[in-house]
């Protein structure tokens, strides 16, 4: 809690009262973020209950569904909160259980903004994963699902979006005259590499920073520059000449900085899907004789399962793997002793409270300062 936070329920007046859907595939960082925001109220003399919002969209057996809000919604400021990567969320579907895909949830998405009927004040979007994100340009003749779901968010009356890292943040010029926030947890993540790696130094003798590809240059050096540590990279090379699953595949990964030799790595990147790139990364810089080696991503999601991850983490090849509670992670990825979760809903409860008070976010986007005393703090400034 911080005197900002408290002063704000206090102090500033909000545009209109909160309300909060948590979808039910976000409903325990709903819960979370809505404890947060009583918490505050309190604080700061008002009594408050909740702020969460009952909804469900019910599904009949053809599968066909529709969107239920159980209580009123007429002049809220809508807060509205989905994990489209949540795969765990079942519904009958001709008999068997069908798990929902990111269209299933956006679907459903839909249907709540219609539910609402036109009487929130305002309706905002927090969709960590951002819904079709991953196709973020036209190489060939593809869809641009994003920004066409962007642009149907858009025309329905939704005011803000809030994402978290982003695949590719530029999607947001399909918007340009909405609110979008790509929002990166950095602060979090150092946080707890300090919380969960005994005897880590950020210096420039011990520590290293990794990018895995040029497209996740941007994020790697922002650690790099807060931290004063090298940076390196590398890039994949493909095979152009076929198309494999939609994309060309990777011949190998190239390395290109200064040596990693006695260093603790720190990769960072948006996603682990089949995580094969990220294990083939770390085989590479063990081969360079890379001291510990932790790697992190927003949506740990491991499509392929844990299996290969477990034994990298036997024979000493990866150290630890970050991720945060953003998505869905399964019971056993929770259960694995080289698993660490980042928590981020006290993050998204910050942005609630400016979001609602429409006061600057600047300084929640750019965490410098807290980095700075998070580093103090531990000794390293």
């Amino acid at each position: 809690m911080t005197a900002s936070s408290e002063n704000l329920f206090a102090t500033s007046s909000s545009a209109a009262p909160i309300g909060i859907i948590a979808m039910n595939s976000i409903t325990e960082v709903g819960e979370k973020i809505n404890n947060y925001l009583v918490d505050w109220a309190r604080r700061a003399g008002q009594d408050v209950d909740t702020f969460l919002i009952e909804s469900e969209c019910p599904r009949f057996s053809s599968g066909d569904g529709k969107g239920l809000i159980k209580s009123t919604v007429r002049g809220k400021d809508l807060f509205i909160i989905i994990d489209v990567g949540n795969y765990n969320v079942k519904y009958d579907y001709f008999g068997f259980q069908n798990a929902m895909s990111p269209d299933d949830h956006f679907q459903d998405l839909k249907r709540i903004i219609q539910a609402a009927s036109g009487k929130a004040h305002r309706i905002n979007v927090i969709m960590p994963i951002l819904y079709g994100g991953r196709q973020h340009r036209r190489s060939y003749r593809e869809s641009l699902d994003c920004a066409c779901a962007l642009q149907e968010l858009e025309a329905m009356g939704v005011s803000n979006i809030v994402t978290f890292d982003a695949h590719d943040p530029r999607v947001q010029n399909a918007i340009p005259l909405m609110g979008f926030d790509n929002v990166m947890p950095t602060y979090q993540v150092l946080k707890a590499i300090l919380k969960n790696v005994q005897d880590v130094t950020f210096t420039k003798d011990k520590f290293m920073i990794v990018s895995p590809d040029e497209g996740a240059l941007n994020r790697n050096m922002y650690y790099a520059s807060v931290l004063g540590v090298d940076m390196g990279m590398f890039y994949k090379r493909r095979d152009y000449s076929q198309i494999v699953n939609g994309r060309n595949p990777i011949v190998a990964h190239e390395y290109l900085g200064n040596p990693v030799e006695g260093k603790d790595i720190f990769v960072a990147d948006d996603i682990i899907s089949s995580g094969e790139s990220m294990l083939d990364l770390a085989y590479n810089l063990k081969n360079r004789n890379a001291g510990r080696i932790f790697t992190y991503a927003t949506y740990a999601i491991f499509t392929n399962g844990l299996d290969k991850f477990d034994k990298a983490y036997e024979d000493g090849i990866i150290d630890g793997v970050f991720g945060t509670n953003l998505t869905y992670r399964s019971p056993e990825l929770l259960s694995r002793p080289w698993f660490h979760e980042v928590d981020v809903s006290k993050y998204i409860s910050y942005f609630i409270e400016a979001i609602n008070h429409e006061v600057s976010i600047s300084k929640i986007l750019d965490p410098h300062e807290k980095i700075e005393a998070l580093l103090k703090k531990y000794g390293m400034k």
